[in-house]
């Protein structure tokens, strides 16, 4: 692939997810400011994960008929112009229509950039690709938080404005420099078969040998976003944190995330093999959500919160790694339920998070405990390797 289309796709997804770092410590404090609760918070954040899981495929769809280069623009678009509206917003219901427009047209960017680099590379070439583009969607996710924390400390919307120009500004790099990555030869005229209807009994029965698996990538996401929906508001209302305080936090969450997944998952299930990390990261889990109530201040709760992510980390890629390996010939397949229940989990967290929070502040964090114990009980007898033979199977589901 050339490297000058893989930079200019990592420069939009730095800038993407920059601006999801920067305005996720943010949304508990503007919410806040209009008067909204908990359940309301929990509300905004699990709408977008919700329409991305309708039109993901839609746009990666559309991106297979007219190209991908005006569908990623779309994305962009759409993406700068919801950060505007949120920054602009003066009432709470204006949060929700930027949240629910931003995630109808800025679904388009994440199905269309890993299809442009597929449509880019060799089999032997791809899987850089990709881990090109996930280290840009990392440094994002370190260095956003932060930087919102810090530019909201004189106004909740600045970071949301300053957000919306750095989209804007990617926006020529695609239309001037970025050539189109499927000919017109290679594009589909109408829907794929199958596109209109789905194969419910096969789905079914691909699912049925890992739904236990299935049910923790669930789980994992349930977790992270019951954590990181409601944690603004927590600690504003436990501590008196700020933005910038709750910026730092998220910072040491994504640098963790990084390194435990780019350097310590791949050795750890080599080494232990899936099912003991499952085992070994869920217990953790559950003991990291007791241990986030003992911290009493700033720099416990740091602590704490990285006790918790570490677990957390680890968790993910061996649980898709697992659920690769039980099904080693229908990988599309349950791959797309693994994402399924990942964005299901999005959903469900922070809505969850935040309609208990508001019977008690603990609340969240204690019932994320009790369900974690749960699930690592049942893992006990749940989660096993598969044979010798059908080891190695499905490692590129851990990139």
């Amino acid at each position: 692939m050339n490297r000058k289309n893989l930079y200019i796709l990592s420069a939009v997804l730095v800038v993407v997810m920059l601006g999801f770092g920067m305005v996720m410590p943010i949304f508990p404090f503007y919410i806040e400011s209009m008067g909204a609760s908990g359940t309301e918070l929990g509300l905004l954040l699990a709408i977008s994960p919700f329409i991305q899981l309708l039109f993901a495929p839609i746009w990666g769809a559309v991106s297979d008929r007219k190209g991908r280069k005006p569908v990623l623009a779309i994305g962009i678009l759409g993406y700068a112009i919801s950060l505007l509206l949120y920054g602009l917003a003066t009432e709470l219901w204006m949060l929700f229509v930027a949240r629910a427009l931003g995630g109808i047209l800025s679904a388009a960017t994440m199905p269309t950039t890993y299809a442009y680099v597929s449509d880019s590379t060799t089999e032997e070439e791809r899987g850089g690709g990709i881990g090109l583009l996930g280290a840009a969607a990392g440094l994002g996710m370190i260095f956003g938080p932060v930087l919102g924390g810090w530019l909201a400390t004189e106004s909740l919307s600045t970071p949301f404005f300053i957000t919306a120009g750095l989209a804007t500004s990617t926006l020529p790099l695609v239309f001037f420099f970025l050539p189109e990555s499927l000919p017109e030869t290679h594009r589909q005229e109408s829907p794929p078969a199958g596109f209109a209807g789905v194969d419910v009994r096969g789905m079914v029965a691909v699912a049925r040998p890992v739904s236990f698996l299935l049910f923790l990538a669930f789980l994992v996401s349930f977790a992270l976003t019951n954590f990181q929906g409601i944690f603004g508001l927590y600690v504003l209302r436990k501590f008196g944190f700020g933005t910038r305080e709750v910026g730092w936090i998220m910072t040491v969450m994504g640098a963790e995330v990084v390194i435990a997944q780019g350097l310590l998952a791949g050795p750890l299930t080599k080494h232990w093999g899936d099912a003991w990390v499952i085992k070994v990261t869920l217990l953790v889990s559950a003991l990291g959500f007791l241990l986030l109530l003992w911290a009493d201040n700033f720099y416990m709760l740091l602590l704490m919160t990285a006790l918790f992510t570490l677990p957390n980390a680890l968790l993910r890629p061996a649980v898709v790694a697992s659920t690769s390996k039980q099904s080693p010939q229908q990988q599309g397949v349950v791959m797309g339920l693994n994402n399924a229940c990942n964005s299901l989990g999005r959903v469900v967290g922070p809505i969850w998070a935040g309609f208990v929070f508001d019977t008690n502040i603990n609340l969240p964090y204690l019932s994320g405990a009790v369900i974690m114990l749960v699930a690592f009980l049942i893992s006990i007898g749940r989660v096993n390797d598969p044979q010798p033979e059908q080891k190695g199977v499905g490692a590129a589901a851990l990139k």
